[in-house]
Parts: structure tokens; sequence; C-alpha cells
């Protein structure tokens, strides 16, 4: 990181003092988290450390946006990495703490009448070793996937068009955390682990990867809607900035993912539905945004 900042150029857009269309997303979306924070401030656990945040993480944008310097140029072009991920991990904190409720049922429920059965419970019949193995590599990979369209756009200095990709991301992201909050859930693994005949079995890779998304996750509330099947769906779309190879590759990729959502156990199919549907509607009136916003 030290030499790309020392061989890194300023250039205008970075000397610019303007905020970006990601800058207005990100800092309206900590004004109302902080607006949240101390709302619920007796419920919310470390409401003092999140609210610090907001403060500390707005004033470094801030500050950046205002004062270009040498930094300036690779901070704002990858900071709202650190700031989305950081507001996850708040969601995780805040939604069981306000919201003294679950939406699994309902969901649950919804799904039976549009199926007539647990999808999955009633995709246990599909699931071997292999496939389980094959489709949990495929949903862990969502973030390497959703940061290879970011970086392979960096790398061929396409800068605008990874601006406009930085702000449709992150723009998905908190409107899926947003999601979170209106309708809570943590997903069919949980609601309906009595009515599952068999646990999911891997071969080599799946209990490691399942553990390992369980500490990240936490004890998150953020099913509804599905970020994984939005964004990998945004992902994808924004593939075709890159190459049309590289669109084709995300083209296979993202069924599997997103069919990979409920053979797993992790969504319910209304979530999914619902994931795909704000997708679409982002990729529709997100160009409209961003130039409004430019």
């Amino acid at each position: 990181m030290a030499e790309l900042l020392k061989n890194c150029p300023i250039p205008a857009a970075a000397r610019a003092t303007r905020f970006w269309a990601v800058d207005q997303v990100i800092l309206s979306y900590y004004a109302f988290a902080a607006a949240v924070v101390v709302g619920w401030w007796d419920h919310v656990p470390g409401a003092a450390v999140l609210l610090g945040w907001h403060i500390l993480g707005s004033a470094i944008l801030i500050y950046e946006v205002k004062r270009p310097n040498r930094t300036t140029w690779v901070f704002h072009n990858w900071y709202p990495l650190p700031y989305v991920a950081a507001c996850y991990r708040e969601a995780a904190l805040v939604v069981p703490a306000i919201r003294h409720w679950d939406a699994d049922a309902w969901l649950a429920n919804l799904d039976f009448r549009i199926w007539g059965a647990y999808p999955t419970v009633w995709l246990e019949r599909f699931q071997r070793p292999l496939s389980v193995e094959f489709f949990q590599i495929a949903y862990t990979s969502f973030v390497p996937a959703v940061l290879l369209v970011a970086y392979l756009l960096w790398r061929k200095g396409l800068y605008d068009e990874f601006r406009y990709y930085a702000f449709l991301i992150a723009l998905g992201f908190l409107a899926s955390y947003l999601g979170y909050l209106v309708v809570p859930a943590r997903g069919p693994r949980f609601l309906l682990r009595s009515l599952q005949h068999l646990p999911l079995q891997g071969l080599w890779l799946f209990q490691a990867m399942q553990a390992g998304l369980d500490r990240l996750e936490t004890a998150a509330y953020d099913c509804f809607p599905s970020g994984h099947t939005e964004i990998t769906i945004l992902a994808w779309w924004s593939s075709r900035l890159v190459s049309k190879t590289v669109f084709r590759i995300y083209f296979a990729y993202t069924p599997l993912l997103i069919f990979a959502t409920v053979y797993l156990r992790y969504h319910f199919t209304v979530d999914v539905l619902a994931g795909a549907a704000l997708a679409a509607f982002l990729i529709a009136t997100a160009p409209a945004m961003f130039r409004k916003l430019s």
C-alpha cells in the first residue's frame, strides 16, 4: 500500500473537493444509523462505540474529500469497502436490540403457500456431500466475486466505471441492511431445523466454510432481502463493464449462488425473490440517482 501511494499521482478527480455519489449515500446512511443508535441508546449494546465510529468515520471521509492529499485518491475509491462492512456488523447488533420479534415464521408460511412445501426441506432429496460441497464453495465465494469486479475495473484504469460500481454496490448493501431492520429474520436453517431430516454434510471444506461464515455473520438477522442474491446480480450486471468474457463467467456463477442460498438453508425463497426485485430496481434507477448526486 505504501508503494502504491508513493507512486500514485493525484488525478483531478482526487483534487476536486466535492462529494461523490457514493459519499452522499454513505454519509446519509451513517447519519440515519447514528440517529437510530441515539434513539435506542439504552437498548443498543456498545452504543457509545457505534456513535463514536459514525462520527469518526464521517469526519475522516469529509477530511479526505475537503483536504486532498497523497492518500485521498486510494482512500476515496476504496473506503466504501470497510465502511459498508462496518455497517453490516453494526446491523447485527442493532436489529435484535430494537426489533423484539422476527419474521421467520411469516416468511416460512409465505414459502409454504407459494410452493405447497418448505423448499429447504423438500430439497433434502437432492442433497449429496459432493453437491453440498460445491454449492457451499459457490456461496462462500460471494465476497471475492463482488470484489473481483472492482479490482478488474481498477486494474484496467476504468475509474469512472469503478466509481459507479462502488456506488451501486454500496447502495445495494445499505438498502439490504434497511431491509433487515424492517423485516428481521435469521433464516430456515434455524426456524425449520426440527423439520429437516438430515443435517447438511459436505466433503472437505464444508464444515470449515460454514463455521467461518457463522463467526463472521454472528447472530445476524440478515435474511430479508437476500443480500447474496441482490449483490451478486448487481455484480453480474456490472461485470459487462470489464469484458464479455467476465460477463459470461458471472452469468454462469450467479444462478449457482442464488440456488445455493436455498439449497444450503440460508434463505427462504421469498428472501431470494425480494433480493432479485431490489437488484432489478437498482439496475433501473441507480444510473439516474448517480447522475443526480454527481
